[in-house]
């Protein structure tokens, strides 16, 4: 029976060898541009010296979903919105460690989450995030039709 890649990278992990991992963080909102580029660019080295890049998502302003909320010396900072970015990487174990502590040291990062995954699935989401951004936001020929279609559904059922 043929083992997946991700239970491959689960075995050779534990034998020293590289693995993929993917780090998801969120940068402070009003951060100037120029500072959200040197702190995305800023971990981006860090992953670079520690093992090799596979797939990457620069800084994009996102809404929240929720608000987060992190507490702070001059008291707690409530985030509606924040620079998205991620960062898939193959390292060992050891180096894995140093990408996680040199974000956990990053103040400019409000949250970050760190997976285990595949080269593939990393590739892919790299794959969809550039389908996003080339296609026009909110144009849809089949979304006007259906709003077309549900306004004359209701202006009937209220006739």
């Amino acid at each position: 029976m043929a083992k997946n890649e991700a239970e491959m990278n689960d075995a050779t992990a534990q034998d020293g060898a590289a693995r993929v991992y993917e780090l998801g963080f969120h940068l402070d909102p009003e951060l100037p541009t120029e500072e959200v580029k040197a702190a995305y660019a800023a971990l981006r080295k860090i992953v670079e010296v520690q093992g090799t890049i596979v797939a990457e998502g620069e800084p994009l302003h996102i809404q929240l979903a929720y608000t987060i909320s992190r507490q702070e010396t001059g008291g707690r900072r409530d985030f509606n919105a924040a620079y998205f970015c991620w960062i898939a990487y193959e390292a060992t174990v050891e180096a894995h460690a140093a990408v996680l502590e040199a974000a956990k040291d990053e103040k400019r990062i409000i949250r970050f989450i760190d997976l285990a995954t595949t080269k593939d699935a990393a590739r892919h989401a790299a794959e969809l995030r550039e389908l996003a951004m080339k296609a026009p936001e909110g144009e849809s020929a089949e979304g006007d039709e259906a709003d077309a279609e549900l306004d004359a559904a209701l202006e009937s059922a209220a006739a």
